[in-house]
């Protein structure tokens, strides 16, 4: 083992030992960890072939998870559970006080890779065919990783279906070491609660729209932008038909629950 391997399996030991600071949120729980931190513990993680369940929040999978009861049970078992977006980030100080953390997949995923190179393994499951091919083509010359496998959205996500059953046994035979789950809220985060416990490998990481990240199809806004919390309204000007219902009618439905959140707390 190389100094640098040996001296992240043994940060990531002492780390473990020390839970992360976390918060309840509308029934989620939330880790209180940097993006740096998050990409430090996916890497040794990967690089251990170790399997870890990394998530994350939203305004729109708060709001989901107030009416969908296994939402809150698969983040309590979730390894890292962080705050993406600023609607989380700002209603969990209004709430409990605590500044989250925020990051999002494609801001951390970087770093990752660039740590591990090639010894990092990706199975990419979600977005279109031919977005899929490109997303995992961009990263293996961008950071020169393996491909362990592609399976693009269009499938049958029902844990008895034979679509399903095929992609486990396509996983566990190419033994990735990170899994990227792009299927959009929640159906990717349905799935991993039906299937996580049949990965014998890999980082199960809750993405996204990583996919068109990675493929060039979307771009970030630069970092002011989302330290602003105006990030959703960029996005909404760039993919007004895909994501108008979600911020124009989600973000009030968010309020409100978050509003009856606080009044409940009151009269408590």
């Amino acid at each position: 083992m190389i100094p640098e391997q040996a001296s992240e399996r043994n940060q990531l030991d002492v780390a473990d030992q020390v839970q992360a600071p976390s918060v309840g949120f509308l029934k989620l729980r939330l880790d209180n960890l940097h993006r740096h931190e998050i990409a430090r513990r996916v890497a040794v993680a990967a690089r251990r072939g170790a399997r870890l369940m990394v998530m994350n929040a939203n305004a729109h999978l708060a709001t989901l998870a107030q009416r969908q009861s296994w939402l809150p049970e698969l983040f309590s078992q979730a390894d890292i559970a962080f705050c993406d977006g600023a609607g989380v980030q700002f209603a969990a100080f209004f709430l409990t006080g605590k500044w989250l953390q925020r990051t999002t997949p494609p801001e951390w995923i970087g770093p990752v890779l660039e740590r591990l190179g090639p010894e990092a393994s990706i199975f990419w499951i979600g977005g279109q065919p031919e977005i899929a091919a490109q997303a995992a083509a961009a990263y293996e010359a961008r950071y020169h990783v393996k491909t362990a496998g592609v399976q693009h959205g269009y499938f049958d996500a029902d844990p008895n279906s034979a679509d399903s059953r095929a992609l486990i046994a396509r996983i566990n035979a190419a033994r990735p070491n990170i899994i990227l789950l792009n299927m959009g809220m929640p159906r990717q985060e349905r799935w991993l609660l039906d299937n996580y416990h049949l990965l014998e490998t890999g980082v199960a990481i809750t993405a996204g729209a990583l996919v068109d990240h990675a493929a060039g199809r979307v771009r970030r806004p630069p970092r002011w932008v989302a330290n602003l919390g105006v990030e959703w309204l960029v996005r909404l000007l760039v993919e007004p038909r895909r994501l108008w219902r979600r911020y124009l009618l989600g973000l009030p439905v968010f309020g409100y629950y978050v509003l009856c959140h606080a009044l409940s707390r009151g009269r408590a």
